[in-house]
């Protein structure tokens, strides 16, 4: 007689029965996941560092994955499954960890002797497992019971992927067909210096519109990062980098040279103008100095009140969210579960994981937080909360548009003001006080993307304990390699610099040393607040544009070049790119990995001498590279990459 065929107790049937169990955790799986995790976590260090702004590597890792399972003999949907989930954690904990803790180097004298990789790496694995063992109960409230009514995007369109990946198709050719482009033109410009990666424009102080500017960086990773997230969000991001360098840049210079004086703040990395012997006034600096001591300031504020109303906004969703994950965290971390398909993470090593994580680190030598228990409480109070707002709201809009800043930069004012209250200001608090916002962010981060896997388990018919167990491994493992690619671009780069500006982690250190200190520029930083305001009034969602204010516009202008694209191409073919798994955001994801494991390359060949910096092959085609022609060039051999990757969309996968 045979089995009756079980169903959840909702009533959903996913693609593999409960009552079947196809291997699924086994030894290869959780290798090439690793490995996976690796491979992205080490990109999106890069791209973080670059960009400030990371996307879900969820859906190439499960196309990979199935490419590469299947020249290994062949897989079960249930491996692939294993692969993605286990890979998808190095770029969840990277995405935290560098908006950041790299803000430990501007948080002197304290915060650069912690920043090291033993420090990243702990903090990585705390923030991590915390976000995955506060997932788990959370499971049957969020992913079950309201299958019908949270989409989650990426993670419904991983699960289209795996099924389609069993039914065959060119998925695994779009991905790799973008990463070779996006390897091949980084290298190209990076390495050998073949023509520009950059291209600047502005005016100078003495013109009618003084300081305006407008820099593009050509490259592949922006486009496709641009392309992923569509025209509306890139345009918003653009508009933000329009306001601050072509709009508040060219005034601040205009209304600067009536200021006879030095203006403040005066910016303590400036030094005194040689020629007077006194701080730069207004009419001497130069474009990046203004954007440094005035501008950035604005930007901040902008970013922090468009991620506060954000929460605001959610504040329904935390409630309910916090409300049912408290009445179902029993019941929803059983180990002893009937179905296959229902078995969690138990209960104990939940509630017991998360007390020990919070014990290390406040126990744990040579950390901030070591004998501060006060810090590892408001980890364990501000991680439950935040997880449980991530997971929600993913399953909204997505892990890529997840407002994880938004949440750090609210853990840190209300951590920063209660060590006020306490009167804990001196600079030795500071690190404490980020260290707790990066657990918090990291595990948020984590959340959002473990949320995403689970849906897509639940969908293909996973055994969820597998994957939480897979998510672990993953941040292990993948803990590893981010505390070494961010330490090793710190040491090769500066983080910092031009190269690797941090904005994110910039950011934290800013409102971290304003509020302690109590001299943060109030009258900037409020300037900022009420342009999100004035944004929200006019019925437009302020965080995109507040980021894209705060970023450099050489970084915001090729994101919008890529959502221009998408644009393009939804308009010549009247298909409008609703789902994650379209030819041309599969292109875009190899272009992003391309292109960012390139940068990383190229940082290793300068860091271990086999190079000075760019090779001087550029100088054997000037014409690529130098003068009015090499910037023809550059515009040219960028909507070149445009109209690659606007053919690349148009084909047809499936």
């Amino acid at each position: 007689m045979a089995t009756p065929v079980q169903k959840h107790a909702t009533g959903f049937q996913p693609y593999v029965s409960p009552n079947q169990s196809p291997p699924e955790f086994t030894l290869k799986a959780v290798v090439i996941g690793s490995l996976f995790g690796l491979l992205f976590g080490a990109s999106t260090v890069y791209l973080g560092l670059r960009a400030g702004l990371t996307v879900s590597a969820s859906i190439p890792i499960a196309v990979l994955a199935i490419s590469v399972l299947k020249r290994l003999g062949g897989s079960t949907i249930l491996e692939n499954n294993i692969v993605q989930t286990i890979g998808s954690a190095g770029e969840s904990v990277a995405g935290g960890v560098v908006f950041t803790i790299p803000a430990l180097i501007f948080l002197t004298p304290y915060g650069p002797a912690y920043f090291s990789y033993f420090q990243i790496a702990m903090l990585a694995f705390a923030g991590g497992i915390l976000g995955t063992l506060m997932m788990v109960p959370l499971r049957r409230a969020l992913i079950v019971k309201e299958h019908g009514t949270l989409p989650y995007p990426e993670g419904t369109a991983c699960a289209d992927v795996l099924v389609a990946g069993e039914r065959g198709g060119r998925l695994a050719t779009m991905v790799f067909g973008g990463l070779g482009i996006g390897a091949l033109w980084k290298s190209l410009s990076w390495i050998f210096n073949l023509f520009l990666t950059e291209l600047d424009y502005s005016t100078s102080r003495s013109a009618q519109f003084p300081n305006a500017t407008l820099n593009i960086d050509i490259s592949p990773e922006y486009m496709g990062v641009g392309y992923v997230i569509g025209p509306r969000i890139a345009g918003t991001m653009f508009a933000g980098g329009v306001l601050s360098w072509l709009v508040l840049l060219p005034l601040l210079t205009i209304l600067g040279a009536y200021i006879p004086v030095p203006f403040p703040p005066i910016h303590p990395n400036f030094a005194n103008n040689p020629a007077t012997g006194m701080p730069f006034r207004i009419s001497e600096m130069s474009a990046p100095q203004l954007w440094s001591a005035y501008i950035r300031y604005i930007g901040a504020g902008a970013v922090l009140a468009a991620g506060l109303i954000t929460l605001g906004r959610t504040l329904p969703t935390i409630i309910a969210s916090a409300r049912e994950g408290l009445k179902d965290f029993g019941a929803g971390a059983t180990a002893t579960a009937r179905l296959r398909t229902e078995r969690d993470l138990p209960t104990t090593v939940v509630l017991g994981g998360s007390l020990l994580l919070a014990i290390f680190l406040a126990v744990a030598p040579k950390m901030p937080t070591q004998g501060n228990f006060l810090a590892a409480i408001l980890v364990i109070i501000f991680g439950f909360l935040f997880v449980t707002v991530s997971s929600r709201i993913t399953g909204l809009i997505g892990t890529s548009s997840n407002p994880i800043s938004g949440m750090t930069i609210a853990t840190l004012i209300l951590t920063c003001l209660l060590f006020v209250g306490l009167g804990w200001t001196g600079d030795a608090y500071a690190p404490i006080a980020l260290c707790v916002g990066a657990v918090v962010c990291i595990a948020a981060a984590n959340a959002g993307g473990t949320s995403q896997d689970l849906k897509t388990g639940y969908i293909v018919g996973a055994t969820p304990i597998h994957q939480q167990v897979g998510l672990i491994i993953g941040v292990i493992t993948s803990a590893a390699v981010i505390g070494l690619t961010t330490m090793y671009l710190h040491r090769v780069f500066g983080i910092g610099t031009a190269a690797v500006p941090a904005p994110q982690a910039t950011l934290m250190a800013t409102i971290i040393r304003g509020l302690l200190s109590r001299n943060l520029p109030w009258g900037l930083v409020l300037v900022g607040v009420f342009i999100s305001v004035t944004l929200e009034l006019c019925g437009v969602r302020s965080l995109s544009f507040a980021v894209g204010s705060y970023l450099p516009i050489a970084t915001t202008a090729p994101i919008f070049a890529g959502g221009l694209v998408r644009a393009f191409v939804e308009r010549k073919t009247g298909v409008h790119e609703e789902s994650e798994i379209g030819a041309g955001t599969l292109f875009s994801s190899g272009l992003i990995a391309g292109g960012s494991l390139c940068g990383i390359l190229f940082a290793v060949l300068v860091g271990t001498g086999h190079i000075a910096g760019p090779q001087s092959i550029g100088n054997l085609l000037p014409f690529l590279h130098d003068g009015v022609s090499g910037y023809i060039a550059g515009v040219g051999l960028f909507l070149a990459l445009g109209a690659i990757l606007a053919n690349a969309a148009q084909k047809k996968i499936m």
